[in-house]
């Protein structure tokens, strides 16, 4: 064997090989598979909102002549004609595609008859295609009317041997009838199903007014209409952006009714579901929050369905409210659904956009104008082509002698005809093939009633493709016609989807779902709060931090709000059932709230709603105040007592219903007795003076009833009462006098 020698070329590469850059290949490959994922499987058209898979299902249904009349015939045979003709992909794929078409839970419209298992709201899948059978629906047929008209395009099929359409004549506008959902490469599409009657009513408003808004269509189109029904619980702000924008969502619940039943006792019964939403999943979820104990006032689950759907809900005891079960439902299962809205679809079949209520709308209009137009044309072909034939026939019945004559003694008739009485060639012919019978008196009558009036509809249609407005009277007209097919009186154009507000319930959810339990609220001199179980009465065994001591003890519930005012005029609002245990010392109150590391705690008392308190500031300014207008609803507090330092918040005492004094003691120890009226209430501000002061500030104040006397505590914990105050009694913004005897030196009452 030879050696090789080193100094041979290497092979030389096949001069038909074409060299090409991996990565300008694969952009262009990938392109061409996003451009017909996006065009001819994802995503619909807006003017029969169809994509290429339906639109091959019902052109093939009818060429089988499935009408909603004619036998059934089996899928399969659909399937495979679908497949083999039309749309070379995955016979499963044009099942699944032929079967959502047929399911009245997943189509508000239906589009197929079905025969069969073709699935059910529960998540069951259906029969094979071999077992199922279909055949189109009065719905389908109004989307494919007038397709032997000449009015929509055809193509060729995927080997060039057939036609099929490139878009339906679609009379009414199914995209947003039927709705669509689809992702393509980049970009998806998902749009909610609408009631047909509501959208020929804006259609028809936008023919009348072509600048109408999306507000103005709203008024029409009022949301969704799902094939399952539900509430929509969108403000109507939200809904209308959705549609002007083509993005958005809309929230749906099911629809429950309360069943009372025997000696008190009741249950809900749930009767639609939201969309999209599998029956079975729905309740297997749910028993599973149950068994984590995070549904606590659901007792159980029952699912008494037939035909129509019926989930019965038992609550835990009979003392629960039906809409606070219903809402911790809502909260935490599929009970209350979101659905997108994505109005991401095919503009003129070719280019991909996010169009607006008002946009599909008026291309869909646009299409039925070209359908209009389309279908004129052919009809006027139609009638040209007869009034030629008739014109023929009565040219013959004018010279019928002749024309025997020369049929009977030519041998070749027809150019003898032509050049005798100047014929077409179409003419000729039918003349030659015009039958004995036909030369009647009374036939050439008929002819000539016909001929006047194909006559008489050719000019009106002439008038009619030079007339916009007459256009547009006609869709109009047509519009009409379809909308009373899908009127709301009858079953299947009844609004199913109604709208409401969420009632507002999240106080009283929030306490329903913590159990009520006493506690002892403990706060101490330097902020560190905790909770106690049960009321404790002697407080002197609790402990503190060193350097700490108690100042607040109070006895509440885990379903209480907590309220602490600070030196700086504001109200915290705490919740009980949150407050850290009590082992240990607790934690700071800073840790809950935005209370300044200056700031001290002036007052920690339980929210009564409906209760009043007493406000002021150390220069002796203040006035009376709500607690409702107290409760803060974040950590940052809630400005109550307007004060500017060194000026600081220093009394919050409460005001008892029929109470009609104030007391106020300053820090001169000077006291001052005046009428409650003279203290205004207010939601916040700085305040009246309440006393006047030479030196010092107010130091604490109290609301009493002057006929049972003003009391006090001094610091053994030992209570006086005076119940003669006419030496004190005074005007707001007084100085006031010394106290009587025995006041404590503190100066305050408690």
């Amino acid at each position: 064997m030879s050696k090789k020698k080193s100094h041979e070329m290497p092979p030389q590469r096949p001069p038909e090989i074409e060299a090409v850059e991996l990565k300008e290949a694969l952009e262009e490959r990938y392109l061409a598979y996003a451009l017909s994922t996006i065009m001819h499987r994802a995503l619909p058209d807006v003017r029969d909102g169809l994509k290429p898979v339906h639109r091959r299902l019902l052109h093939v249904m009818r060429l089988l002549r499935l009408d909603p009349n004619a036998a059934f015939k089996k899928s399969a045979k659909i399937v495979g004609d679908v497949m083999g003709g039309y749309h070379p992909h995955g016979d499963q794929s044009i099942y699944d595609a032929l079967v959502r078409l047929a399911q009245d839970f997943a189509s508000r419209y239906p589009l197929v008859d079905g025969q069969g298992n073709f699935g059910n709201i529960d998540g069951d899948g259906p029969a094979a295609y071999r077992y199922t059978e279909a055949r189109m629906t009065e719905v389908a047929g109004l989307l494919l009317d007038g397709l032997d008209e000449e009015t929509v395009e055809l193509r060729a099929n995927y080997d060039g041997t057939l036609q099929e359409p490139v878009v339906l004549p679609g009379a009414f506008p199914n995209l947003l009838a039927n709705g669509s959902t689809g992702i393509a490469v980049g970009m998806a599409t998902n749009i909610p199903p609408h009631n047909a009657a509501e959208l020929c009513d804006a259609a028809l408003h936008l023919i009348k007014f072509p600048n109408a808004g999306v507000e103005k269509l709203t008024q029409f189109v009022i949301g969704p209409d799902f094939p399952t029904g539900g509430i929509v619980i969108d403000s109507r702000e939200s809904v209308v952006e959705a549609y002007k924008t083509g993005r958005g969502g809309f929230r749906v619940r099911a629809r429950w009714t309360q069943e009372e039943l025997g000696r008190g006792g009741w249950q809900v019964v749930v009767t639609e579901i939201p969309y999209l939403v599998q029956k079975s999943r729905l309740i297997e979820r749910v028993a599973e929050l149950m068994t984590e104990k995070k549904l606590p006032l659901l007792g159980d689950i029952r699912d008494e369905s037939a035909e129509d759907v019926r989930i019965v809900l038992e609550p835990k005891t009979r003392n629960i409210d039906a809409t606070l079960l219903m809402e911790q439902l809502f909260r935490n299962t599929e009970f209350e659904s979101r659905i997108p809205l994505n109005m991401n679809v095919l503009s003129g079949g070719k280019v991909p956009k996010v169009m607006s209520l008002r946009d599909v709308l008026r291309e869909w209009l646009d299409h039925r104008k070209d359908v209009l137009v389309r279908r004129t044309n052919f009809r006027l072909s139609e009638i040209a082509r007869r009034l030629e034939t008739l014109g023929g026939y009565l040219i013959a019945y004018l010279n019928l002698d002749e024309v025997i004559r020369i049929i009977r003694e030519e041998d070749e008739p027809k150019p003898r005809l032509i050049q005798r009485f100047e014929l077409t060639d179409v003419q000729a012919e039918a003349i030659l093939n015009m039958r004995l019978r036909a030369l009647r008196k009374l036939e050439e009558m008929e002819i000539r009633k016909e001929n006047d009036a194909l006559t008489k509809e050719q000019k009106g249609l002439k008038g009619l493709l030079k007339s916009d407005e007459q256009q547009w009277a006609k869709i109009s007209d047509e519009i009409r016609e379809v909308k009373e097919k899908f009127s709301k009186k009858t079953p299947l154009g009844k609004r199913r989807t109604d709208f409401a507000e969420a009632p507002d319930v999240e106080a009283e959810l929030e306490e329903m779902l913590i159990e009520k339990e006493p506690i002892t609220v403990v706060c101490s001199e330097k902020g560190w709060i905790r909770s106690m179980k049960g009321h404790i009465e002697d407080a002197s065994a609790l402990t503190y931090k060193e350097g700490d001591r108690g100042k607040f003890v109070l006895s509440a519930m885990t379903t209480d709000k907590i309220m602490l005012f600070s030196s700086s005029g504001k109200f915290f609002t705490l919740d009980g059932a949150r407050l850290p245990g009590g082992r240990g010392h607790g934690e700071p109150v800073r840790l809950m709230a935005d209370v300044d590391a200056a700031d001290q705690i002036v007052a920690l008392f339980v929210y009564q709603p409906g209760s009043k308190r007493l406000v002021a500031s150390t220069e002796g300014d203040g006035f009376i105040v709500g607690e409702d207008d107290c409760v803060a609803t974040t950590r940052k507090g809630k400005q109550v007592l307007n004060v500017k330092a060194p000026v600081e918040a220093q009394v919050c005492v409460p005001v008892p219903d029929k109470a009609d004094h104030v007391a106020t003691v300053g820090e001169n120890r000077k006291l001052l007795i005046f009428r409650r009226s003279e203290v205004p209430e207010m939601a916040r501000g700085k305040g009246v003076r309440l006393q006047k002061f030479k030196d010092g500030g107010l130091s604490d104040a109290q609301v009493f009833i002057l006929k049972e006397g003003l009391s006090w505590l001094d610091s053994s914990g030992r209570s006086f009462n005076v119940p003669e105050l006419a030496e004190w009694l005074g005007e707001r913004a007084q100085a006031g006098r010394l106290p009587p005897k025995g006041f404590p030196k503190s100066n305050r009452f408690n």
